[in-house]
């Protein structure tokens, strides 16, 4: 087998490689890929559709099969790598099914409705290490087109629920019990989803936007079958931390601040110095899996 043959110091490089090209790719040219491209290659060759993808993704981001290092590279990264999503799942998620997010402009805050065309690349999960030190992006793609609330600041997206949100929130939800803390609010997802679970007793946000949580107060919370167990409380999640962790009570808490592992690496690390205040609870941080490749 291909990796077999990778040594520590192949990985070390091709793990950069892969990242640093995928990151390149998706940032410039996610939607490069088309659903002609992807026909075609599919009749010609008789091969299907997440196999057409790769080949095709491999090339973009100038990966060359027929060279020694790409072939390894695509063996040892592509099959783990790439996810053809079936967009049901997403479709039928509660959040999506139940609330309908407005398309409007408030106080230089954008709620709309966004899209990832048939074909478009996209992060859809934590980074996977794996034991040999492979690190593998997730990357998935629709048939069809799909569409994600977002919420914009300046033009700048600040707040999604896309497939990826979805996906890398899993473990956050499953564990939620009894009296939950998150800090981040954004569009609700989370408070949403521990929300609606029985064995939930109740959900406080810290939030420090007042506009978003005005406009979550207004447009979202109402739609939430179980809006009377969610508490919002303006505050800096730090100086949360600082003043009111102790004495909160929560049983799990879970931090979503960050927007990559560029800023999440250094704010969990800041959040993680104030867990022995609050001994007893189950703390949880968004994308941990990830930032968990880039150390703290």
């Amino acid at each position: 087998m291909v990796t077999e043959m990778l040594d520590q110091n192949k990985i070390s490089h091709y793990n950069n490689t892969i990242c640093t090209q995928l990151a390149a790719y998706i940032t410039n040219t996610p939607d490069f890929i088309t659903q002609d491209i992807i026909n075609e290659l599919c009749g010609e060759c008789g091969i299907d559709l997440r196999t057409a993808f790769s080949f095709v993704l491999a090339a973009a981001i100038g990966l060359d099969t027929s060279d020694e290092a790409g072939h390894e590279i695509y063996e040892a990264y592509f099959p783990h790598m790439v996810r053809y999503l079936d967009d049901e799942i997403y479709i039928n998620d509660p959040y999506y099914k139940n609330i309908v997010i407005p398309e409007l402009l408030n106080d230089g805050w954008e709620l709309k409705t966004e899209r990832y065309k048939p074909y478009e690349a996209f992060v859809c999960g934590d980074l996977v290490k794996l034991s040999d030190g492979r690190i593998i992006p997730q990357i998935g793609f629709f048939e069809h087109e799909f569409r994600y609330p977002a919420l914009l600041e300046g033009g700048r997206e600040w707040m999604l629920i896309t497939p990826n949100e979805i996906n890398t929130m899993k473990r956050a939800v499953s564990a939620a019990h009894g009296r939950v803390l998150t800090f981040g609010l954004g569009l609700g997802y989370f408070a949403y989803m521990a929300s609606i679970k029985p064995e939930v007793d109740s959900v406080v946000a810290v939030e420090r936007d007042s506009r978003v949580i005005k406009l979550f107060r207004r447009y979202i919370l109402p739609q939430f079958p179980a809006a009377a167990k969610i508490e919002i409380i303006e505050s800096d999640a730090f100086d949360y931390a600082e003043n009111k962790l102790s004495d909160c009570g929560a049983d799990v808490v879970f931090t979503d601040l960050w927007h990559d592992p560029s800023d999440g690496v250094a704010l969990r690390k800041h959040m993680r110095k104030y867990e022995s205040r609050l001994p007893g609870a189950n703390f949880l941080y968004w994308i941990s899996d990830t930032l968990d490749c880039y150390g703290d």
